[in-house]
């Protein structure tokens, strides 16, 4: 595919995942491939591949002689980084940052006890790294560069615990900092205890206290959550 075509692809796939997120397209509405190939002016070609990829995401399933049809919410695939993005996008923002901080606080403190069992010495360098990272870029409004620290912290901190499944969760927490980032939910600047309690995490990694390391995480989960009450309510 050419980059003209990445292009449109890109461009057709977003509009209509977002649509069909933010329910403009109930279940049960039918998809008609032409009628998407005259509104964006595209070959019916570029109609077909995104549809291939809406239906890896479950959003919508093709049938013969119907077309396409949006799915249920209950079976789309409401782990796939774009659906959480196009979902982060729309009007139900807050209950789904809701959701998917609260899936956060499930997964990650136990994540940073099994990592501080297990990461090896250079996750945890790169842990301490990414957490001055973010006491570096915690003032002056730095809230993109804080943002690249912070979604590396906890990518590491999930691959540091060794469990293939907590792992394959990076993508899932990657948008939602995101995206509370680029929705504006967040302080023109980090809370500076929750930037200290990162440090802390990235200590008690790195000196093994599995212990420590969970109880530090979940107060960041905790303090996450309640940023949520006065942000998103």
């Amino acid at each position: 595919m050419t980059t003209q075509g990445r292009g449109l692809h890109a461009h057709v796939l977003d509009t209509l995942g977002l649509a069909i997120t933010a329910g403009e397209y109930p279940r049960g509405s039918v998809l008609r491939t032409d009628e998407v190939a005259q509104r964006f002016d595209v070959s019916r070609t570029v109609v077909r591949e995104v549809v291939r990829v809406l239906e890896s995401m479950h959003l919508v399933e093709s049938r013969r002689r119907v077309g396409v049809t949006v799915r249920p919410t209950e079976e789309w695939n409401v782990y796939d980084p774009r659906v959480i993005r196009w979902r982060l996008a729309g009007s139900d923002r807050p209950r789904q940052l809701r959701s998917l901080t609260v899936l956060r606080s499930a997964v990650e403190p136990v994540a940073a006890g099994l990592a501080a069992r297990n990461a090896t010495p250079e996750q945890c360098a790169e842990l301490t790294e990414c957490a001055l990272g973010m006491v570096a870029t915690s003032r002056g409004h730095q809230l993109e560069g804080y943002l690249k620290h912070d979604i590396a912290f906890h990518r590491v901190v999930l691959n540091a615990s060794g469990n293939e499944m907590f792992a394959r969760l990076g993508d899932v927490v990657a948008e939602v900092l995101a995206g509370r980032t680029h929705h504006q939910v967040m302080f023109d600047d980090p809370d500076p205890a929750a930037v200290t309690l990162h440090v802390q995490v990235a200590e008690a990694v790195r000196e093994g206290d599995a212990v420590r390391a969970e109880e530090i995480t979940r107060q960041i989960s905790v303090g996450a959550l309640a940023e949520l009450d006065v942000l998103a309510p």
